[in-house]
């Protein structure tokens, strides 16, 4: 009881910072909607009814926080090994459209789910095996090589949905996943991915918080060279910080075209699978790097991106005003942070 009391009173600040950047990002996205003549209590009205109180609103609520509580795991993960990766964009990219060649293959029902999975997983993660090697054994910076391979994804994804993957049927999309491998619909366009999400995410929470190996990575994130002095191999850590990371992307990449309704496509485009790996980033910043924190951070921006139509179609507030909520959560959760880092710096050069 007491290690669970200890437990939850660690968890009670961050969650209290988070809870009150939220605040913060709605007072001035109310702030923002008073300034150019809308009534903000309207708006966030129609804002949460059409993200939580419809059938169809919380479907697209759940279907976004499947993927962004994935790739939110990504970058939160990186944070808890001492890493800036923002690579989610690419790996979910490669998951996609692994999951789209896995559903080329004829396989029993069940079966053909279980193999899209695991190719869109390992696809996330064989993405991410460059970055790790080029940190580990050479020491390139992160975002350098993340960045450099979004864009090797994106651009591939666009050949092959342009060339070998383009629907024979429609011009707009790529070859549809079979009914196969489709995840079952729950209720209006939500499927069972999100239990396979969630499963995932409690399992890398345990791994992290309770394990030995969670507590090597996070020792590793803490404090590299102090990690050494104490045996633990932090290019080890890294690198599976990289792998897990590459496994969640791949895992959002494939949810996202297995179980969304109606399509179970690529766009040409590839609009509907970009952005995804990048909000991430905010997702994880609210759940404070916690896989737990991360489910209900990402419960939360879904609701944001799917109430947002409700709101401009029934209060004509524009769907910019969200991104400005957004953008000033993350600013909120930023600052205190920043704050710290400066203090450590001051103290540092004082001790000198």
């Amino acid at each position: 009881m007491d290690s669970l009391s200890e437990h939850l009173s660690e968890l009670a600040k961050p969650f209290s910072q988070s809870l009150f950047a939220i605040g913060i990002g709605l007072a001035v996205g109310a702030f923002f909607l008073v300034i150019v003549g809308h009534d903000p209590i309207f708006g966030f009205y129609y804002l949460f009814k059409g993200a939580f109180f419809s059938e169809i609103g919380l479907a697209s609520t759940l279907n976004y926080a499947i993927v962004l509580m994935l790739t939110g795991i990504t970058f939160g993960l990186g944070m808890r090994a001492g890493l800036f990766n923002i690579g989610a964009e690419g790996q979910l990219m490669a998951g996609a459209l692994a999951a789209v060649t896995a559903s080329t293959f004829s396989l029993p029902p069940g079966v053909h789910l279980l193999v899209g999975v695991i190719f869109a997983m390992m696809a996330g993660a064989l993405w991410a095996i460059p970055v790790a090697v080029l940190k580990v054994k050479k020491g390139v910076h992160e975002v350098v090589s993340t960045i450099m391979l979004n864009w090797i994804a994106f651009y591939l994804c666009l050949y092959l949905v342009l060339g070998p993957f383009l629907n024979p049927a429609r011009s707009d999309i790529s070859i549809k996943i079979r009914l196969n491998s489709r995840f079952p619909l729950l209720f209006g366009t939500l499927s069972t991915a999100i239990f396979v999400a969630m499963l995932f995410t409690v399992i890398v929470y345990i791994i992290i918080w309770h394990t030995r190996l969670g507590c090597e990575i996070r020792a590793v994130g803490f404090d590299q060279e102090c990690a050494r002095y104490m045996g633990i191999n932090p290019g080890r850590a890294m690198a599976i910080g990289f792998f897990v990371g590459g496994l969640a992307a791949g895992l959002a990449g494939g949810a996202l075209i297995m179980g969304f309704p109606p399509d179970y496509a690529v766009y040409i485009d590839l609009s509907n699978i970009v952005n995804y790996g990048f909000a991430g980033i905010a997702v994880a910043l609210i759940g404070r790097n916690n896989p737990l924190g991360t489910i209900f951070s990402a419960v939360f921006f879904g609701g944001l991106w799917s109430g947002k139509r409700l709101m401009q179609i029934s209060a004509g507030i524009p769907v910019e005003i969200v991104n400005v909520v957004s953008g000033i959560i993350v600013i909120s959760i930023a600052i205190p942070e920043l704050l710290i880092l400066i203090k450590k710096k001051i103290e540092g050069r004082s001790v000198r």
